[in-house]
């Protein structure tokens, strides 16, 4: 039951609306509203505490994200994604992290890949807590940081809008054994690309992490099955 499973994200210097979406935003990507759940306005804005017009621009927004859908007649429902869109996504993404990472071998300042290193300590404090949320979070800031070097804000936007709606499959993901200690791997193989400035290797280890995360990710899904 909706009641149950989340409370509204209060901030009083942001409309109603805003904190409507960053509340079910958060509730969708953290899988306490799971795909192909029905979100009824009326019982939203109940839960919530609000009017159901907040509710009812916070799902426009989302199905902006393709996180919800919004059906005729039906009302929204938590958009549940295929394989095939999954695959769709990992292919245009992996295609984004070659890019990304070949740029940043070449234009990353030497006090950000100093910062990369840094992570390398966090990223295993969170493996060996098995603290799968920490790790996401730092893989999230990991590929930002690579991003963010290319100064590309076309690129930047490009990403961002396909991580979002992949985070709640990452998750999944990274609880699976081994998953998270064989991306650590990756990340230094990537870090060691960016110092070398060699952005052939960077590209080529970036496009096989994306391949691995797709055979993991489809790997979970069929076993789901």
């Amino acid at each position: 039951m909706i009641e149950t499973k989340f409370n509204i994200n209060t901030n009083e210097y942001l409309p109603l609306r805003d904190v409507v979406f960053n509340t079910l935003r958060d509730a969708i990507l953290t899988g306490k509203l799971l795909p192909g759940e029905r979100l009824m306005e009326n019982q939203l804005a109940d839960k919530l505490g609000v009017s159901r017009t907040p509710v009812r621009e916070a799902l426009r927004m989302l199905e902006l994200e393709n996180l919800v859908e919004l059906v005729p007649r039906k009302g929204a429902q938590v958009l549940d994604m295929s394989e095939k869109d999954i695959v769709d996504i990992l292919e245009v993404r992996s295609a984004l992290e070659g890019l990304a990472t070949s740029l940043a071998c070449k234009k990353m300042k030497r006090e950000d890949l100093q910062k990369l290193k840094a992570m390398e300590a966090d990223f295993e404090q969170a493996v060996s807590e098995r603290n799968v949320e920490r790790f996401v979070e730092i893989d999230e800031e990991f590929h930002d940081a690579i991003f963010e070097s290319t100064e590309n804000v076309k690129l930047i936007q490009m990403f961002r809008n396909l991580r979002i709606q992949l985070y709640r499959y990452r998750m999944a993901h990274a609880k699976q054994d081994s998953v998270m200690t064989t991306i650590v791997a990756h990340h230094r193989s990537i870090i060691r690309a960016i110092e070398n400035r060699d952005s052939e290797e960077g590209s080529t280890v970036a496009h096989s992490h994306i391949k691995f995360q797709t055979e993991s990710i489809l790997r979970m899904m069929h076993e789901k099955q």
